[in-house]
């Protein structure tokens, strides 16, 4: 006997229950649930379809469960993964070290010091003989010898040849221009700075030049007999034409001795040509200093000479050209370098000449001591407050404010002065 299958009450569902008559689990929607990505859902048969009967079942179709379950299981494993992936990183989170907290910036305390100041630059120079100046011969004949390259020359010795006539240097600011002779008859002797020299570098060379005139006006020496008898007498121990009569061509007038730069001539070359050039015998550097920041350098000045080496010797400004010269030439092409400023040449001279003396050319650095302020308040910059309204002040270390006027700025220091700046007062300053 076969059982009927009891009919389907056609009554609609209520609301909360599935198509199968059954009520929906609690919280659990009537849509279904989408997958997670990558997560399949079980396969069932479609809604509303009865599933076949098995053999031995008891005929009755068994109602089809709500696939809201299956969704909210694998949404609740996904949270609960979410859950454990969060558990993990906050606890590896917290096995960091915290990072520490940013200090804030210290303040320190600086003391009102009376001091001196003194501001300074250093500029490259160029260690050497000086300034090189040019020789020219004159008169007549050629040139039949010539001192070498880097001798010395002193007074009384020869500096080159004219047709085999030594030509010698005498010391001096006046050349000679004339040919200076002893008077004849009734001719009033010659007078002028050029027989002052002569007369001077004979007298120096050991030579007897018998009475000398006074030179109560100024114009110089008088060459007279006895001044023309020993250049004669010199004349012929250097081994010139002896005639006490001296002509241009026959002494160049230098200031000193001198150390032959470099040589142009050569051999059997008309004297009437620039022979050589001369340097001092002691070593100079010149330092090329922009036209307009030389008035800070005074002749005289000490200053400090950075060697190769790296050390230091004392030094003296010796001179400060009033030559304004062009810009400097470019050291890739040698041209000038239209870029460069205008200069002017200031000579420095070791106060040691010894300290100098393994060296002929060499780069050095040379410090100017420019600006000095003796004996004046000073703290470091650091402990100026910009005020709002313009001007600076000093913080106490209570916190209140001391306007100051500044003055000299040097070596990270500051000048200043003001009503309650005194020695010793404490001030805040920045680190």
């Amino acid at each position: 006997m076969t059982e009927s299958v009891p009919p389907r009450d056609p009554r609609p569902a209520p609301s909360g229950a599935d198509p199968a008559g059954e009520p929906a689990p609690s919280g659990a929607d009537s849509a279904p649930e989408p997958a997670p990505s990558g997560v399949p859902l079980p396969t069932e048969p479609a809604a509303g379809r009865a599933e076949p009967v098995q053999p031995g079942a008891t005929g009755h179709v068994r109602p089809r469960r709500s696939r809201a379950r299956p969704a909210s299981l694998a949404a609740l494993l996904l949270v609960a993964g979410g859950l454990a992936t969060g558990a993990v990183a906050l606890h590896t989170h917290a096995r960091k070290p915290p990072k520490p907290p940013s200090s804030a910036a210290r303040v320190h305390v600086a003391t009102v010091t009376r001091t001196d100041l003194s501001d300074s630059r250093s500029l490259p120079g160029t260690l050497g003989f000086g300034p090189r100046t040019p020789v020219t011969g004159h008169g007549t004949g050629v040139v039949t010898a010539l001192a070498a390259a880097g001798s010395t020359v002193t007074r009384g010795h020869a500096l080159y040849r004219a047709d085999d006539q030594p030509v010698v240097v005498l010391y001096g600011s006046t050349p000679l221009f004339r040919t200076l002779k002893a008077p004849s008859g009734k001719q009033a002797p010659l007078r002028g700075r050029d027989v002052t020299v002569v007369a001077d570098n004979l007298r120096a060379l050991g030579y007897d030049i018998g009475y000398r005139p006074p030179d109560t006006d100024g114009r110089g020496a008088t060459y007279t007999a006895e001044l023309a008898a020993a250049v004669k007498r010199w004349q012929q121990h250097i081994g010139m034409t002896a005639t006490g009569t001296l002509g241009v061509g026959q002494a160049v007038v230098l200031p000193g001795p001198v150390r032959i730069g470099q040589v142009q001539a050569h051999l059997g070359d008309p004297v009437q040509e620039t022979l050589m050039s001369v340097t001092t015998t002691g070593r100079r550097i010149t330092v090329p200093v922009e036209a307009g920041d030389e008035s800070g350098i005074r002749i005289g000045a000490a200053v400090t000479i950075t060697l190769p080496d790296e050390r230091l010797v004392p030094g003296t400004v010796t001179a400060v050209s009033t030559t304004v010269q062009a810009g400097a030439n470019d050291a890739g092409s040698g041209q000038q370098d239209p870029n460069s400023p205008p200069t002017v040449d200031v000579t420095v001279a070791p106060v040691h000449p010894k300290d100098l003396a393994a060296l002929d050319a060499a780069p050095v650095t040379v410090r100017f001591t420019t600006t000095t302020r003796h004996g004046v308040l000073a703290v470091p910059v650091t402990a100026l407050v910009a005020l709002k309204e313009g001007g600076y002040a000093l913080q106490r270390t209570d916190g209140t404010l001391i306007a100051v006027t500044t003055g000299l700025f040097a070596a990270g220091r500051v000048e200043v002065s003001g009503p309650g700046v005194t020695a010793g007062l404490r001030v805040e300053t920045a680190s």
